[in-house]
C-alpha cells in the first residue's frame, strides 16, 4: 500500500481548490486581525467588548458553516456528475434556511442587546462596549450569510477564485473604514468601537453585492438566476435535511461550545478575555491553510465519488492523512515560534493580558496538530463522503462529555487559566483516535444524489 499516492491530478486538483480557499480565509483573518490590532489600541475593555460581541457571529459563522457544507457536499456530488439542476436546487435550500435564520438573530440581538452580552461577562465596561458595537453589527448578518452560500456554491463547482476576489475587496474596505470610523480621521468623528461594527456592516453588504453579480450575471457555467433561488425542491429539501442537518447540527454544537468557552473563561475577568481573543485570532492565522487544505480535500473527495472513482477514494485518503499531520506539525511549530511577535501587535492590552496570550498560545501550539489530521478526516472526508451523521454525533460526545465538563471543573477547583484553555482545547488530540480508525475503516463512503433531478 503506498501512503502517497502517485496520481499528479490529486495534487494539482488540492492544490487548485486548497490555495484560493487559503488565500481567502488568509484575507479575512487579515481583515478580522486589523479589526482587533486596531481596537486594540483603545484597551482591554475595548478588545474584550467587541470580543463578547462577536460571540453571536461566531454562532452565526457556525450554522452558516453547517449550511455551506451540506452545499458544498452535496453539490460537489451532483457536479461530478455534470448535474447542474442539483447544484442550483441545493444552493436554493441553503440560501434560504441560512437567510432565515439570520433575520431571527439580527432581531434578537437588536431587541436585547444587554441580555446577550451579560450572558458572557458581568463587567459593566465590556458589557458596555459590546452592546454598542452588537447593536450594529447585527444588521450585517443577512448579507453575510448570503455571500457564504454564494461561495459555498461557486467553490462545489471548483471555482473557489471567486472567493479571493470577494474576501479581497472586503479586505480594503473593512480596513480603510476602520482607519477612518474608529480613529476619526478624514474629518470623520472618532466612533471607536462603534466605528468598528460600521466598517464590518458595509463591508459585508459591499461582499454581497460583489459575489451576487458574479452569480447572477457573470457566471456562465452553472447560470443560476434569483427565480433558482427561490425555488423548493421538496425531494433536494429533504434530502439537504437528511445530510446536511447533521452538518449544521455539528456546528452549532460547536458554536455552542465556543460561547461556554467565552463565559468560562469571561469569569476570569477582561485580561483573560482579551488574551482569548487574541489567541482566537491567532487560532484563525494557523488554520488558514489547514482550511484551506481540508476544504480542497472536501470537494475532492465529494467529486470523485459522484464520478463513481472508488478506485481513487482509499488512494487519496491515505495521502490526505500524511499530508494533513505533515502540516499540522509544521504549524505547531511556527505558532510556537511566532507567539510573541504576534501578541506583541497588541499595543494597548495589559501585561497580565500579554502573559495570559503567551500561556494560551503554547497550549494551541500543540492542539493545532491535532486539528489539522482529525478536521481533515471527519470534516473533510468523512462527511464529504456521506457520513455527516457520524461527525455530529462525534462532536456532540466529545463537547458535552469532555470538553465542557472537564473545563467546568478545572475552573471550579481554581485552576489557573492556561489549565482550562487546554480542557477547552483537549477534543483536538483526542478525536484523532477516533478519526484514524474511522477514515480507515472506509465504511464512510456513500452517493448522496438522485437520478431524477
Amino acid at each position: 500500500m503506498k501512503l502517497l499516492t502517485r496520481d499528479s491530478n490529486y495534487y494539482q486538483s488540492l492544490l487548485t481548490l486548497a490555495i484560493p480557499v487559503a488565500l481567502q480565509n488568509l484575507i479575512t483573518f487579515t481583515v478580522n486581525f486589523a479589526d482587533n490590532v486596531m481596537v486594540g489600541a483603545l484597551g482591554d475593555y475595548a478588545v474584550s467588548g467587541v470580543f463578547l460581541g462577536n460571540q453571536i457571529q461566531t454562532l452565526l459563522q457556525m450554522f452558516s458553516g453547517g449550511i455551506e457544507g451540506a452545499i458544498l457536499i452535496l453539490g460537489a456530488q451532483y457536479w461530478g456528475k455534470k448535474n447542474a439542476l442539483g447544484v442550483k436546487r441545493i444552493v436554493a435550500i441553503g440560501l434560504q434556511l441560512s437567510v432565515m435564520v439570520s433575520v431571527f438573530l439580527t432581531v434578537f440581538c437588536s431587541f436585547a442587546p444587554n441580555f446577550i452580552i451579560g450572558l458572557f461577562t458581568g463587567d459593566p465596561t465590556s458589557i458596555a462596549n459590546g452592546v454598542i458595537y452588537l447593536r450594529i453589527v447585527c444588521f450585517s448578518y443577512v448579507f453575510f450569510c448570503i455571500t457564504q452560500s454564494l461561495i459555498a456554491c461557486m467553490r462545489s463547482m471548483g471555482m473557489a477564485k471567486i472567493g479571493t476576489m470577494v474576501s479581497l475587496i472586503s479586505l480594503f474596505v473593512n480596513v480603510g473604514l476602520n482607519y477612518v470610523l474608529i480613529n476619526g480621521k478624514l474629518g470623520f468623528p472618532r466612533l471607536e468601537v462603534k466605528g468598528a461594527a460600521i466598517a464590518t456592516l458595509i463591508a459585508r453588504m459591499v461582499e454581497t453585492a460583489v459575489i451576487s453579480v458574479f452569480v447572477f450575471v457573470r457566471d456562465k457555467e452553472l447560470r443560476l438566476t434569483v427565480k433558482d433561488s427561490l425555488y423548493v425542491d421538496k425531494d433536494i429539501r429533504k434530502d439537504f435535511i437528511k445530510y446536511g442537518l447533521p452538518i449544521v447540527g455539528g456546528n452549532m454544537v460547536w458554536s455552542v461550545n465556543l460561547l461556554c468557552n467565552s463565559a468560562i473563561l469571561g469569569r476570569f475577568g477582561p485580561s483573560v478575555v482579551t488574551a482569548a481573543s487574541i489567541v482566537n485570532s491567532l487560532n484563525t492565522f494557523a488554520y488558514i491553510g489547514l482550511n484551506g487544505a481540508s476544504a480542497g480535500v472536501s470537494v475532492l473527495t465529494g467529486r470523485t465519488i459522484g464520478e463513481h472513482r472508488m478506485d481513487k477514494i482509499k488512494e487519496y485518503s491515505y495521502s490526505s492523512q500524511i499530508i494533513m499531520l505533515l502540516v499540522g506539525i509544521t504549524t505547531g511549530v511556527l505558532i510556537f515560534s511566532i507567539k510573541g511577535l504576534f501578541i506583541g501587535f497588541y499595543k494597548g492590552i495589559t501585561p497580565e493580558a500579554a502573559d495570559y496570550s503567551m500561556q494560551f498560545a503554547r497550549v494551541l501550539s500543540v492542539t493545532i496538530i491535532g486539528t489539522a489530521y482529525q478536521a481533515c478526516c471527519l470534516a473533510g472526508i468523512v462527511k464529504a463522503g456521506g457520513d455527516t451523521a457520524f461527525v455530529f454525533k462525534n462532536d456532540m460526545i466529545f463537547v458535552f462529555l469532555v470538553v465542557l465538563p472537564s473545563a467546568v471543573i478545572a475552573a471550579y477547583f481554581g485552576a489557573p487559566p492556561w489549565i482550562v484553555f487546554a480542557f477547552l482545547k483537549c477534543d483536538q488530540l483526542l478525536k484523532c483516535i477516533v478519526a484514524y480508525f474511522k477514515i480507515n475503516s472506509f465504511n464512510w463512503v456513500k452517493d448522496l444524489t438522485r437520478d431524477t433531478v
